[in-house]
């Protein structure tokens, strides 16, 4: 079939302080506020509740945004799923943008996780102040790893569909064998 999706129009979270998360996300990822939309009802269903939704840049196109809903009970999350599955990752450009902006939160009082080397590429993460798990991520892969993953990834979730038990064609990438496998 032929992909019909263009690109990813935006990613919308919702957020306990339209004004709050719009200025960390300025200040701490360098994301600039491009649109703010606020309406009584939801136009897509008529209902009553009203909102206020924003869009930040993320760059290349790319866009975040964000709802605050004031009369629903406050924000919660899926008890049932850990803190470290349901996240948003970000590209960065290079290992020393992933360390200064790992120090630089460090500084502002946020704590942050990593760099992991997740050998295709290095992740920090942290928390943004509505409680939803964001990575930066630095593309450090090789030449030949994604060949590699390629070749096995139908393999590797067959395997999983049968057994529920972590596959090991890949093993390479988290136990550092990828060190010596691709130079």
């Amino acid at each position: 079939m032929t992909p019909i999706v263009k690109k990813i129009h935006h990613v919308a979270y919702r957020c306990k302080d339209a004004l709050e998360t719009a200025r960390w996300y300025e200040k701490h990822l360098g994301m600039k506020l491009v649109l703010s939309i606020a309406e009584d009802a939801v136009p897509s269903t008529g209902e009553p509740d009203p909102y206020m939704h924003i869009f930040m840049d993320a760059g290349m196109g790319n866009v975040l945004a964000f709802f605050e809903l004031p009369t629903r009970a406050p924000m919660g999350r899926d008890e049932n799923t850990p803190a470290w599955t349901q996240h948003l990752a970000m590209e960065v450009d290079s290992m020393e943008t992933l360390l200064a902006t790992k120090v630089r939160l460090e500084s502002e009082g946020i704590q942050v996780v990593g760099p992991t080397d997740h050998a295709l590429f290095q992740s920090i993460y942290f928390f943004d102040p509505n409680g939803h798990r964001l990575e930066l991520a630095c593309n450090t892969h090789r030449p030949g790893m994604l060949e590699a993953l390629d070749k096995v990834k139908w393999d590797m979730l067959e395997e999983w569909a049968q057994t529920k038990k972590a596959p090991r064609h890949a093993a390479w990438m988290h136990d550092g064998r990828y060190k010596e496998m691709f130079q």
